[in-house]
């Protein structure tokens, strides 16, 4: 099934949901990822090591290091991978107002990932921006 291309149609109808708890952005060497009990959300290999996006608490629990705790934001919008301007728009409207993102493509869904704190911030620009998408008063 495609995802949707379409920018006024993926800004209007992104729905954004937030997640509830805090995730952390660690980095690990090959070995110790396959030794430790993680259930990351997202790794990427990079030439220093694997990222891993985890809840806070397996880090915790793990030992790993951390900077700054992120807050899980899903854009619900099935996103076509080929979609051109939905994160150029998003983080553009989150960095206007002061808000660092961290976005991550998946198949059917974009994720952003924002600071802790700024969360329910980061979710009200995101309804706004929305909402003055699909022509309702923002």
């Amino acid at each position: 099934m495609n995802g949707e291309t379409d920018l006024k149609t993926l800004l209007a109808t992104m729905s954004p949901v937030l997640h509830p708890i805090p995730y952390v952005f660690c980095s690990v060497s090959r070995d110790i990822y396959a030794q430790l009990p993680l259930d990351p959300i997202g790794t990427f290999h990079e030439q220093e090591g694997i990222t891993v996006i985890i809840p806070q608490q397996q880090a915790i629990d793990n030992g790993l290091p951390f900077d700054t705790a992120w807050a899980w934001i899903t854009l619900s919008v099935h996103s076509s991978l080929s979609a051109v301007g939905l994160l150029a728009a998003v983080t553009g409207r989150l960095a206007r107002v002061g808000i660092s993102v961290n976005p991550v493509s998946a198949y059917y869904h974009d994720h952003l990932f924002v600071p802790w704190e700024s969360r329910w911030q980061a979710m009200d620009e995101l309804r706004n921006l929305s909402h003055s998408e699909s022509g309702c008063a923002a």
